[in-house]
Parts: C-alpha cells; sequence; structure tokens
C-alpha cells in the first residue's frame, strides 16, 4: 500500500463534545438516495444536515423521510456556510467527484467520496495529498467491504480454514440485456462511466483488501449490448505479489450467475452464490436500527466449505455468513472525525485500485498484459 492511511486532524469545525456532526450530502440519486443518506442518519454521532440537489423531486424523496433535512441547489451552497458543517459527502455523478472534494477540502472540510474517487490514480493521490497536507480527514466510500460474504471469507482466511490461498474468483455480475441510460452507461470519457469503473472499483478493491498489492494485470473487456457505449462484460486478472491469482469478473450481459466467490487454497475451497442483501433491504426501505437484526441472510444461501464435489451436489459443509454490516463504515468515519484516528477507508487505498482499473482498461485495449511498478 503507498502513502499514509491516516490524518492528522479529522476535521476543520470542532464540535463540542456529544454533538452530532452535521453531514452535507451532494447528490440524492441512486448512491446518495439509497446508500449515504440512510447510513448516515443510521450512525450515532452523525447527522444529516444538508442535501445538495437542485430536483424537487428528489427534495420531496429526502424530505419525505428526513423532515428536518436542509437543501441547497449546488454545492457552492456548502461552501458559504462551511461553519455549518463538518463533513461533505460526495456521492454526485463520477465527473463531479473530484471537483466537489477538492472544493470541500479548500472551504476546511472533511470528505468521504463514493467510488471511484478519481478516473485515475494520479487524480486519486492529489488529492489524498491535499487532504493530508490540510489536516482533513479524507475517505472513500466501499461499501462493499462490509459485504456479508466479504466478511465471511475475511474470517475463514484469518482463521487458515483454507491454507494457502491460490486462487480468488469474485463475479458481479447481472442481467440486464436492456440499457437504462444515464451517466453510467455513457462512453463520454469525461463521465468515467461503465462496469470497469462502477462495479469493478468494488471486486478489485476487495481482492487488493484480501490479497495484497497486484503486479501484474490482464485483461478482456467487451460492449455486448446493441446500442451500448462503454463495457458492459469485462474481465480482470490480477497477480498478487504474494502469489494469489485473482479472477475477477463484472458484467450486465450474464443471463446465468455463476457464484459471487469461488477460493480455492491449498487445504480447502469456499463457494458462495448470492449478493448480500443489504442493497435491496436498503432499496426496498429497510433501515438499520439499533437492536434490530441487519444484514442476514438464510441459511440456505449460505457457502460451503471444503474440498472435493460441487457444492451444488453437497460438496463441503455449510458455513454460516456472517451479518452484512454497512454502517460499520459510517461508525468508522465518525470515529476518525472525533478521535483523528485513519478513516475505515484511505484514498491512498483507492488509488491503488485505480491503478489496477487503469492498468485493466490498457490492457483490454492493446491486448497485453500490465506489469505494476516496474
Amino acid at each position: 500500500m503507498t502513502g499514509s492511511t491516516g490524518i492528522g486532524a479529522a476535521t476543520g469545525n470542532p464540535t463540542p463534545a456529544g454533538t452530532p456532526f452535521r453531514v452535507g450530502l451532494v447528490g440524492y440519486g441512486l448512491a446518495g438516495s439509497v446508500f449515504h443518506a440512510p447510513l448516515i442518519a443510521a450512525t450515532e454521532g452523525l447527522v444529516l444536515d444538508t442535501v445538495v440537489t437542485s430536483s424537487e423531486e428528489r427534495r420531496d424523496q429526502a424530505r419525505a423521510e428526513f423532515p428536518d433535512v436542509r437543501f441547497a441547489a449546488t454545492a457552492d451552497g456548502l461552501w458559504e456556510r462551511a461553519d455549518e458543517l463538518d463533513l461533505v459527502v460526495v456521492a454526485s455523478p463520477n465527473k463531479t467527484h473530484v471537483p466537489v472534494a477538492t472544493a470541500a477540502l479548500d472551504a476546511g472540510l472533511p470528505v468521504v467520496v463514493d467510488k471511484p474517487i478519481a478516473g485515475t490514480a494520479a487524480g486519486a493521490r492529489a488529492l489524498a495529498d491535499l487532504a493530508e497536507k490540510s489536516g482533513l480527514l479524507l475517505s472513500v466510500f466501499q461499501n462493499r467491504r462490509w459485504d456479508n460474504d466479504f466478511l465471511t471469507l475475511r474470517r475463514l482466511l484469518e482463521d487458515g480454514e483454507l491454507g494457502e490461498v491460490r486462487r480468488f474468483e469474485s463475479r458481479f455480475e447481472r442481467w440486464r440485456p436492456q440499457l437504462k441510460g444515464g451517466w453510467r452507461e455513457s462512453g463520454a470519457p469525461e463521465e468515467i462511466g461503465g462496469l470497469l469503473y462502477d462495479l469493478g472499483s468494488h471486486v478489485v478493491d476487495q481482492a487488493l483488501t484480501l490479497f495484497g498489492p497486484a503486479v501484474r494485470v490482464y485483461a478482456e473487456s467487451d460492449v455486448r449490448r446493441p446500442g451500448a457505449e462503454t463495457d458492459d462484460d469485462t474481465f480482470i486478472a490480477v497477480t498478487h505479489a504474494g502469489g494469489v491469482r485473482s479472477h475477477l469478473y463484472v458484467s450486465a450481459t450474464t443471463a446465468q450467475l455463476g457464484p459471487r466467490f469461488r477460493v480455492l487454497g491449498s487445504a480447502a475451497g469456499y463457494v458462495k452464490y448470492g449478493l448480500d442483501p443489504q442493497e435491496a433491504a436498503l432499496r426496498d426501505g429497510d433501515r438499520p436500527e439499533p437492536g434490530r437484526p441487519w444484514g442476514r441472510e438464510p441459511q440456505e444461501r449460505w457457502g460451503r466449505l471444503g474440498s472435493g464435489e460441487s457444492p451444488l451436489t453437497g460438496g463441503g459443509h455449510p458455513v454460516e455468513t456472517l451479518p452484512g454490516d454497512y454502517p460499520a463504515y459510517y461508525a468508522g468515519v465518525a470515529a476518525a472525525l472525533r478521535d483523528g484516528t485513519a478513516p475505515p477507508v484511505t484514498a491512498y487505498e483507492a488509488a491503488d485500485a485505480l491503478d489496477v482499473l487503469e492498468a485493466a482498461r490498457r490492457s483490454a485495449r492493446d491486448g497485453v498484459t500490465v506489469e505494476l511498478g516496474a
């Protein structure tokens, strides 16, 4: 991992002990309304103060769930009263991440940025350097580190259940044969659209978190759907410095979904099907609350650990899936603001993942294997 992992002073606007940190949320589309706003509101020590959106429909949506929230039409409205805020969360389209985060840091405000933090690793590191120089927290929302399957696999690795891991297969696949439109499917380079930077940001971050730095990257990237402008079916092969090989798949064109994880070790393998249930719960309006079960899945969806036959025919034994825990991310942010400790995900870690994504794009374009750090 490169660069610093911590920030000294967490916030430029000291808040009296016991007073919640006031959050300005930029953007109230999918990311803002489904993930960030509910998780911020559910976190002890944080309060959703202001939502930045010019859409009356989205204001009505936000007001229905958060009656006391204030609004601003543009992010500039936040900088004009920066002394009334303690944190800015950037959940607007990808192309705005760097300029909005830069403006927030220049205004003396700590920042959380949705993934990908930038379109390039250099852009991410420049932003991280600015935050470090300013003594301000900068973190990247990589919620998939708190998926139920990821937490379960991490525990299995820590307990040595798989032996020496040799191959990690991760699939984030969907069946969406019809285009949805919008900036995520735009081919304009400035939009930073496509699955490589969308779902690829998740699977690469998970692989690096589990198995360490990448030294070699090979990728295949295709535009499959009629009328599509950017990648919708991509494969990335990563060789890690420690010898593990990660095979990562992201796709919107998969009519039959593969296992979410298949992890092969010298002692056993672990196979897990199905996505973590937290996103679906948040989309349905369910909210994490103290004392209520959250992020759990039924036994029939547990993964299997063992060797020999296919898990579909009874190979291995079921392993209880740990509950997913998206609320842990913002709990970590609140702790970092309060105590000045490192945030749960750093911008330098995000930059390392962007190194891999950039290498994958080059590999797919030029038909080459890309060496990192050479």
